[in-house]
C-alpha cells in the first residue's frame, strides 16, 4: 500500500495584471523553490518592474496560510509559481501620413502556490 503524506498547500492569483507574462515570469523564475521568507526579502530589493506585482501575491498567499492555520512565512515554500497570458487590450495610434499603427497592451494571470517544509 502506497502512503504519503499530503502537505497543505495554500493558493493565492491574480488576475489581468497589467504587465506582459514575459516580464513577470522573469521575476517569477527568481522565486520559484525558494523559502517564502527569503524570496519576499529578494523581491523586496529586485530592481524589475514586475517585483511589486509578485511580491503582492506572495504576502497574500503568506496571509492566507498564516490566518488559516497559523504558519508562519519560515515554514513554507514556494513550490509553484506561473505566469500566463490573459486577453490583451486592443487600441490604435494615430501615425503620419492618415495611418494608424495597432497597439497590443499585453496582461498576465499570475497563480502562485505555497506548501509547508
Amino acid at each position: 500500500m502506497n502512503t504519503e503524506i499530503k502537505k497543505l498547500q495554500f493558493k493565492a492569483y491574480s488576475r489581468n495584471q497589467m504587465m506582459s507574462p514575459l516580464k513577470l515570469r522573469l521575476v517569477a523564475n527568481l522565486i520559484r523553490n525558494k523559502n517564502a521568507q527569503i524570496a519576499i526579502d529578494e523581491l523586496k530589493f529586485l530592481n524589475k518592474k514586475g517585483s511589486d506585482i509578485v511580491l503582492k501575491v506572495l504576502e497574500s498567499a503568506v496571509a492566507n496560510a498564516n490566518s488559516l492555520k497559523g504558519i508562519d512565512a519560515k515554514d513554507l515554500i514556494v513550490s509553484s509559481i506561473s505566469v500566463d497570458g490573459a486577453p490583451s487590450r486592443r487600441g490604435v495610434r494615430f501615425a503620419s501620413r492618415s495611418r494608424v499603427a495597432r497597439l497590443i497592451k499585453r496582461r498576465s494571470h499570475i497563480n502562485l502556490i505555497l506548501s509547508e517544509k
